[in-house]
């Protein structure tokens, strides 16, 4: 699914109105009633609901709403606020002008001073003030009513947007003036500025409403935000080929694990293996030979000169695709290997966990990772090796530049993971749980994504299909022990069960 920013929706929007023949009001009275239907589904009739409209047409949803709530029974307390007297947008003044011939209407319009209804926690306040339309930081009087609701114990409904929240980018706008709804009620797709998590406070539960949006439009008017969801993957499984040999499959060359940390090496070898892979060959400490051996029994292990961590990358074979990271360590010996690697290894690879640390250890070897390569860093790792970010959206900013300058994708992990690309391209996974924040679940994601590019798709498509089917399978497991109860050999045993519901669906 396309994520748009609040300039496209609103191109869409004409797009809608033009193909269709019908007027911006029409539209209008479309999303109201979806977002009327939300309201009518949750709270009766008899539930005290106070409705701040502003006077864009944000406000126009909310007076149509308003009416739709009148004629359902309810009786909705209504504050328009139009303090610069007829300014109101056309589409706002219209549905004004509706709810008023409506007659025993509960109707405060205020063009200068306001003293605010009394707020209660067995109160709805629903939202209409800015939503989509805002492109700046609120300031005046709104910011004071804002805080006043906020304050309040009153269930938050915001339409469209929580105001005060702005559509992508919130650098600077002061949070205190951000109204923080419990349930977001938005159009069409999520806006981009709600998968970061410091705006989850504002958003609350929200709901994607579709008010049939031309298809033309959305699926002709470009974006570089997508968010991943199960059809996606569905479109790109290919089934296997009868005929396949175990080589078809592909070959992966995993370097991983060390002393005391060799979990790591079992789990992205069985999460490689679950996907699909033909054959794993796993690169660790001579000492793990056993626990490889009797963990992994349907891989090879190549042992390093050392007994404790990895000392030399050297694949003597031609693979398929090679990863390295997960639980090697930052040993000096291991930086070295690491060092060595990406000076001499020149074809794209994966790069997770301990081998991001080792190059946030020598920051010059930035540059030495190969064009095209994969790193997979959460926020920590990241921020290790690019700098401090203080939010979401900081980070998020700084990885579109640094895939860009290094040409590499960075998975960058979290609740929402985002996969950004040096073309631009950011893929926002949809799939997932808070259960998955355990140990080990990083290495699992590595083997998955490895093992999709050794078995022929597309590296691009690897990480994005791979992202997904890693939070499928902790969703499937989540379900099954819980997301308290949660590890990583729970995501393992259900990537079989994600790859059965994706083919399937």
């Amino acid at each position: 699914m396309k994520i748009f920013t609040n300039e496209a929706l609103k191109q869409i929007d004409s797009a809608t109105i033009e193909s269709e023949g019908i007027t911006e009001l029409d539209l209008m009275e479309r999303a109201a009633s979806a977002v009327a239907y939300e309201i009518i589904s949750r709270w009766r009739s008899t539930k005290r609901m106070i409705i701040f409209a502003g006077p864009g047409n944000n406000g126009g949803d909310a007076l149509a709403v308003a009416r739709m709530l009148y004629e359902q029974g309810y009786r909705p307390e209504v504050y328009l606020f139009n303090i610069r007297s007829s300014h109101l947008s056309h589409c706002c003044s219209a549905n004004r002008e509706r709810l008023l011939n409506m007659g025993d209407i509960d109707f405060t319009e205020i063009v200068d001073n306001f003293t605010p209804p009394e707020l209660g926690e067995n109160d709805v306040v629903i939202d209409g003030l800015f939503g989509s339309g805002l492109h700046s930081p609120l300031k005046g009087g709104y910011t004071a009513l804002v805080q006043y609701i906020n304050n309040s114990e009153a269930f938050i409904v915001s339409i469209d947007m929580p105001s005060g929240l702005l559509g992508e980018w919130n650098e600077g706008n002061d949070r205190r003036n951000i109204i923080r709804a419990d349930l977001t009620l938005t159009f069409a797709s999520k806006r981009l500025s709600f998968f970061f998590s410091e705006n989850a406070e504002f958003i609350g539960h929200c709901i994607v409403l579709d008010i049939e949006l031309s298809p033309k439009a959305i699926m002709t008017t470009t974006t570089d935000y997508y968010l991943i969801e199960k059809e996606d993957v569905g479109e790109k499984m290919q089934p296997l080929d009868p005929f396949i040999s175990k080589y078809d499959n592909g070959t992966l060359f995993l370097v991983a694990g060390s002393y005391g940390m060799m979990g790591a090496a079992i789990l992205a070898c069985k999460g490689a293996q679950r996907i699909g892979v033909g054959l794993v060959t796993v690169h660790g400490p001579a000492s793990a030979n056993t626990i490889m051996q009797t963990s992994c029994p349907e891989a090879l292990f190549e042992a390093d000169s050392s007994d404790i961590c990895t000392t030399a990358i050297n694949a003597k074979h031609r693979f398929s695709v090679i990863a390295l990271g997960p639980g090697i360590g930052t040993s000096d010996e291991t930086i070295d290997a690491v060092d060595h690697f990406l000076k001499n290894y020149r074809k794209p690879c994966l790069l997770d966990a301990d081998a991001l640390n080792c190059i946030a250890a020598r920051h010059m070897l930035l540059r030495s990772i190969p064009r095209g390569s994969i790193i997979t860093p959460h926020a920590v790792e990241f921020d290790r090796l690019f700098g401090r970010n203080v939010t979401d959206e900081e980070r998020f900013k700084r990885a579109i530049n640094v895939s860009k300058t290094h040409n590499i994708t960075i998975v960058l992990k979290g609740h929402y993971t985002m996969i950004v690309r040096p073309d631009g391209k950011v893929y926002i996974n949809s799939s997932g749980n808070p259960g998955m924040a355990t140990a080990g679940s990083g290495d699992v994601l590595t083997g998955i994504i490895s093992g999709l590019i050794a078995k022929g798709y597309s590296p691009d498509d690897s990480v994005w299909m791979g992202v997904y089917i890693h939070g499928l399978a902790g969703d499937l497991a989540a379900a099954k022990v819980g997301e308290h109860s949660l590890i990583a050999t729970d995501i393992v045993n259900n990537i079989g069960p994600a790859l059965v519901d994706i083919m399937r669906h």
